[in-house]
């Protein structure tokens, strides 16, 4: 296969992580005889200190020629304040919108050889294999009006989805369950939000179309609860924008971190390939954030973007190796547990991956 693939590194430890994950994508075409053209592109505050858009024009344009896209990470303090337009956050939520990615896809699984790593139980998380899939273009993320008293005395935000909207995120859940344990929890506020209300009777009209899963409805606080108790009880998780994102990072503390964690933002266009984790400004560049997030994303690129499932396998596989083997970054090594760096975790990997 010929495939063209952005590579949008960003800001902070993004840069670092995407550096690996396109190593890695180059042993699998190496591996496997494919030829992958990677390209790199600005965004966030890479693009702001360079007096571009947080999303440039460039960029945007890229993007769309593109076969799949892999994002390291936007964010960074020195753009915190002034004009919402100039934050880096903005071009993550305008290139979902042009690229109408409405479907976020966060696995959160326990790799073998880190139940320890996190703050439950070993016996409470073993076995923890869920998927995330969280609604990504509405909500109150996007919801309009929304804004800011000019004299700072009150600020609104507007939540909203159609049923056309609920309906397209929830069978990528029901169609995503059928290749998993076949059950699909939806997650809302029912009991609050009109919103919420539509939401329910939206995803139980859809599960009538699969008899072959189950759905069972969940209020968000119970759902936040039952994962910090009984996270292996999930399969597939199906919730609104605003629940996923908080659910989805709950989920990779569950796991042992966010620096485990992989996402796929889909739509019926080109694929954004992520890790969970953020920009970590506090650690960037000094060779010690975890690249697993990135290297997952990568797989699930080699999956959903390129149809390539031996690859995609062979990717996680290798991950599972490297943990297996004990290697351990920063933010999952225990006690007197050696700690190894981003690049040499990635050539670890690599050489999994390698036949």
């Amino acid at each position: 296969m010929k495939a063209s693939i952005l590579l949008l590194p960003g800001d902070g430890v993004g840069p670092e992580v995407v550096a690996g994950a396109a190593s890695v994508l180059e042993a699998v075409a190496s591996r496997f005889g494919h030829q992958f053209e990677l390209h790199s592109a600005l965004i966030g505050a890479a693009a702001l200190r360079q007096n571009r858009p947080p999303l440039p024009g460039d960029t945007l344009a890229a993007a769309r020629k593109a076969n799949a896209i892999l994002l390291g990470a936007v964010g960074d303090p020195a753009f915190d304040k002034g004009d919402s337009s100039r934050r880096p956050e903005t071009a993550l939520l305008q290139i979902r919108r042009e690229l109408k990615l409405y479907a976020n896809l966060r696995p959160a699984k326990m790799w073998r050889g880190l139940e320890s790593a996190g703050p439950l139980k070993p016996e409470v998380v073993d076995g923890t294999d869920m998927l995330v899939v969280r609604e990504l273009t509405g909500g109150l993320y996007y919801g309009e009006p929304r804004g800011i008293a000019p004299d700072g005395s009150s600020a609104h935000n507007t939540m909203r989805y159609s049923r056309d909207e609920i309906e397209r995120i929830a069978r990528r859940a029901f169609d995503a369950a059928r290749l998993r344990r076949k059950r699909v929890t939806s997650v809302d506020k029912m009991n609050v939000l009109e919103t919420s209300r539509l939401w329910r009777q939206v995803v139980t009209d859809v599960a009538s179309s699969y008899a072959d899963v189950s759905l069972d409805h969940m209020l968000v606080d119970s759902c936040a609860m039952r994962i910090a108790l009984a996270p292996a009880s999930f399969d597939v998780i199906v919730t609104e924008n605003m629940f996923g994102d908080i659910l989805s990072d709950e989920a990779g503390a569950v796991v042992g971190s966010l620096g485990l964690l992989p996402s796929a933002s889909l739509g019926d266009g080109t694929g954004l390939f992520e890790p969970v984790h953020g920009s970590a400004p506090d650690i960037a560049g000094k060779n010690i954030a975890n690249p697993i997030g990135a290297i997952g994303s990568a797989a699930m690129l080699l999956r959903h973007a390129l149809g390539l499932e031996q690859e995609a396998l062979a990717v996680e596989s290798a991950i599972g190796a490297a943990l297996t083997a004990g290697y351990r970054t920063a933010d999952l090594a225990q006690g007197n547990e050696r700690k190894i760096g981003t690049t040499e975790m990635t050539s670890v990997i690599i050489d999994a991956i390698r036949p």
